[in-house]
């Protein structure tokens, strides 16, 4: 079945420390050969990409001067909706990773763009880059493992505040660029003691000035230029916001929550080696199967397992590497968690779930529920196992 075959349920037992950095190896010539590659084609699709979504605002926001009209609102809403899904998901996020830097354009750098979002871009690059991207799926390292609010390992001590993890995961997702702001203002380690306050007042103001600024471009300037229609352009935009929040918060929990993806103690990463960072990504990511449509408004995040192996590498090339990657998978005997859409939000939502309940209730609750169980309790008696007529 594969060339290394599972001996345990530990998903890496079955590997020698010489496997290990082979598959480092093998990792590092498939990004040396992206690398080598990049070239005008890869330009030109940012640039095109970038150019098409400011197309596409500008005329969402025309249309929606005329959003006293139902047509009007539905056109320029959706529109607003997928150009603030495309800014934030394939261009703002992936050009602050520095997949475009090589260009040695400022227009397209890392260190000169801000994002349509309500973090500022130097903080959400410190939170992201250098701190997730680090320490991915490390309990207690990776606060993007659960923003610091949700339970996300049965290892991790259940406390009774669990209980509304389901709800306050919901309520982030409707305001997820707030949570994230919040979360790269780290208030927690702050209310804590652990963050300086000078420093923590500082970042505060500069994330309550990025707010204001996407509000009033939001909320105000845009609904007053359109006159009659600011009501309605107003909740439009409104609606087009909550819509980006729910999309990405959609897409990051199947990136990093689903049933399969691993998570990590802080002591198991002491001395880690090239190959052991490697397989880390490779083992605490879950990627979203679908159509190339469906790839490029995911960011390409819904190749969330290369990402995380490669995440300065143009996003347009994720698609062309994944087969070499999900190769490597086999051949090592590792699970490559992928699936459509619905399967890894149901699969993560399960979780979420699941993960709000103490470990012996949820264990027994998940038992009451058991196919066998439900027919029992609907038809009197379990359905016949040797023969006997169903």
């Amino acid at each position: 079945m594969t060339a290394l075959q599972r001996k345990t349920d530990n998903p890496i037992a079955h590997l020698t420390e010489e496997d290990i950095e082979n598959l480092g190896a093998e990792l590092d010539a498939i990004r040396a050969q992206v690398i080598a590659g990049r070239g005008e084609r890869d330009a030109a699709y940012i640039r095109k990409v970038i150019d098409g979504q400011r197309k596409l605002e500008l005329s969402s926001r025309a249309i929606l001067l005329f959003s006293l009209f139902p047509p009007a609102w539905i056109a320029g809403t959706a529109g607003l909706a997928v150009s603030k899904i495309i800014e934030n998901m394939e261009i703002g996020h992936n050009v602050m990773h520095g997949q475009w830097d090589w260009m040695r354009d400022n227009k397209i750098h890392s260190t000169t763009w801000e994002w349509d979002s309500a973090s500022p871009s130097e903080m959400w690059k410190h939170s992201h880059n250098e701190l997730h991207h680090t320490y991915t799926n490390v309990l207690g390292k990776d606060q993007d493992l659960g923003y610091g609010i949700m339970r996300v390992d049965e290892d991790q001590r259940w406390k009774p505040f669990y209980l509304a993890q389901p709800l306050t995961n919901f309520v982030n997702a409707c305001i997820f660029q707030y949570g994230i702001a919040g979360y790269d203002l780290q208030i927690g380690r702050f209310l804590k003691g652990k963050t300086d306050e000078d420093v923590f007042r500082r970042q505060a103001k500069e994330v309550l000035v990025k707010i204001g600024r996407q509000m009033r471009k939001d909320y105000v300037l845009h609904p007053l230029m359109s006159g009659p229609s600011a009501p309605a352009t107003f909740t439009a935009n409104l609606t087009a916001n909550l819509i980006r929040n729910l999309w990405t918060h959609s897409v990051i929990m199947c990136g990093h929550f689903p049933e399969g993806v691993q998570t990590y103690e802080k002591t198991s990463i002491d001395g880690e080696s090239r190959g052991q960072w490697y397989l880390r990504q490779m083992l605490g990511s879950a990627n979203i199967s679908g159509s190339p449509w469906m790839h490029f408004m995911t960011g390409n995040l819904s190749f969330q397992i290369e990402h995380h192996l490669f995440p300065d590498l143009p996003s347009n090339r994720y698609q062309e590497i994944a087969p070499k990657v999900q190769e490597l998978f086999v051949r090592y005997g590792l699970d490559y968690v992928s699936g459509p859409l619905p399967q890894q939000v149901a699969s993560a939502w399960k979780k979420v779930f699941r993960l709000s309940l103490p470990n012996d209730f949820a264990r027994k609750a998940a038992a009451a529920i058991s196919p066998g169980n439900v027919t029992q309790a609907i038809f009197g008696r379990l359905p016949a196992q040797t023969g006997e007529a169903a």
